[in-house]
């Protein structure tokens, strides 16, 4: 079967940037089994005959109205699908779907009936928020950084920016590369509307990467590359922090005075 990638090589590349970080996830250990999902608004890349496509399913629910995402259509990682074998071969371990007029219910387009990921809602809720917010951003992730997750076992890590100022001091790139540093949800039900909502909270307090309690971080950028960047740049931080502490000391890191001038010279939003 003729795959919906051919001869359309934006899309195509947009789809390998997909199985690219999925790989990068199995390699780093952050995407046990089926652990994680990846979610990319790919409207800029559909024509005419895209648009003309039928469903290869009957329409499904979203599960809650979402205004701004009639007429979308986005790359959904599978239910139930091993990143591993999404970065083997993506469009049997994921699915472009369409968000139908009424802005509750999809269809699958393309390739295959590959069922979308149950934190489906969770992704598209974050999606309608950057869209009514004019963000420039276009893919989420979710994934299990591991030095990350552990932080979160000590509660001195969940309290605002906690996290953030620690992170940010261990290296400068992290201070300049993840300028917004670290949001915290405390911990709630995995793929619940209450997670999503409080995602959605979180980012709106400038945030790209949110770090949730026990679970996971949800990170937002332009692409999915951005997107994992800004997870391996923080996780690397908290690996430092790790690495000190298992010398037996705790780092000193960088002064408040030497985050501020990064911030000066990067004009940083932070």
């Amino acid at each position: 079967m003729k795959s919906i990638l051919e001869n359309r090589p934006a899309l195509k590349a947009e789809i390998d940037k997909v199985a690219e970080v999925a790989g990068y996830l199995w390699q780093k250990g952050w995407a046990e089994r089926n652990g994680g999902n990846i979610t990319v608004n790919i409207t800029e890349f559909v024509d005419d005959a895209m648009r003309a496509m039928p469903a290869i399913e009957q329409p499904r629910p979203i599960g809650r109205v979402l205004p701004l995402l009639g007429g979308r259509w986005f790359y959904c990682k599978g239910t139930g699908r091993r990143m591993r074998d999404l970065a083997r071969d993506p469009m049997a371990n994921g699915s472009i779907i369409r968000i139908l007029p009424d802005c509750a219910h999809y269809e699958i387009v393309a390739d295959q009936p590959v069922a979308p990921t149950s934190e489906l809602p969770s992704h598209l809720a974050v999606h309608d928020y950057l869209l009514a917010n004019g963000s420039p951003y276009r893919a989420s992730l979710h994934t299990h950084p591991i030095e990350l997750v552990a932080l979160t076992h000590n509660r001195k890590w969940l309290e605002k920016d906690a996290a953030t100022k620690m992170l940010w001091s261990m290296i400068p790139e992290t201070r300049a590369f993840c300028p917004r540093g670290l949001g915290i949800v405390p911990y709630m039900m995995p793929s619940s509307h209450e997670l999503a909502e409080a995602t959605i909270n979180v980012i709106d307090e400038n945030y790209d990467v949110v770090m949730w309690e026990k679970h996971g971080v949800f990170a937002v950028d332009t692409d999915i590359i951005n997107a994992f960047d800004q997870v391996d740049v923080l996780n690397k931080a908290a690996q430092i922090y790790i690495a000190a502490r298992n010398m037996g000391f705790v780092p000193d890191g960088m002064t408040a005075a030497q985050m501020r001038e990064l911030g000066i010279t990067f004009g940083l939003p932070k």
